[in-house]
């Protein structure tokens, strides 16, 4: 093999491995430790992630990718109402996989307030949002900030470990229940939070200044 997919298979490797760390002990996890799982010196590790910041910052942007992929399945579905169930089950379930993101996102807002690539799926869940609601299938009082809220509670599911992951399509019915257009159902009890300041709270970077 030579050098450079050598490297390549290294980073692919650490980054595997330091998902999985991070799940387990959170993302201050020894990197002497990251570096034991993957199989390589402490050294390799460094030449590929500058710091721990650095590497964060990289499964940070991963994640970000990985939104990206989901995006064809979910908005090109047949009908709107098909496109809210994917859109809760496919993030759901990679929340839930992923338990190490919301510090992960926590982290990469303080290192960098400025960088907000979550904000561009904003228009995206909009339109998913109308679509559903245009066809009558989607409660008309849902927005998109509900929606993402939803995703973050199903996964949060992954805080009990792989062994409820199995079981975890129950809440998701539940859910999908209460979304659906229907005579009868409760009026929401205050006005939706805007998406801005939803991405901000979910990075944790506080609210935004008045004015």
């Amino acid at each position: 093999m030579s050098p450079r997919r050598d490297a390549q298979r290294n980073h692919a490797r650490l980054l595997s491995e330091a998902r999985r760390l991070f799940a387990e002990r959170g993302i201050d996890a020894p990197l002497d430790e990251l570096a034991t799982r993957a199989g390589v010196g402490a050294g390799t590790v460094y030449r590929h992630f500058a710091s721990r910041d650095a590497l964060v910052r990289e499964l940070y942007d991963t994640a970000v990718a990985e939104l990206h992929q989901f995006a064809p399945e979910i908005l090109g579905a047949e009908t709107g109402w098909r496109s809210v169930e994917l859109y809760l089950e496919r993030l759901g379930a990679w929340v839930a996989d992923s338990p190490f993101l919301p510090a992960v996102m926590r982290r990469v807002a303080e290192l960098d307030p400025s960088y907000r690539p979550g904000a561009e799926f904003e228009a995206a869940i909009d339109g998913l949002v109308a679509r559903a609601q245009a066809e009558g299938s989607l409660r008309a009082d849902v927005t998109a900030v509900d929606l993402s809220v939803l995703v973050d509670m199903l996964g949060s599911l992954g805080q009990y470990g792989r062994q409820y992951l199995p079981f975890w399509r129950r809440q998701l019915t539940i859910v999908l229940d209460g979304l659906r257009a229907r005579p009868g159902t409760t009026p929401m009890p205050v006005a939706g939070q805007a998406f801005a300041a939803f991405h901000d709270m979910s990075h944790a970077k506080g609210p935004r200044p008045a004015g």
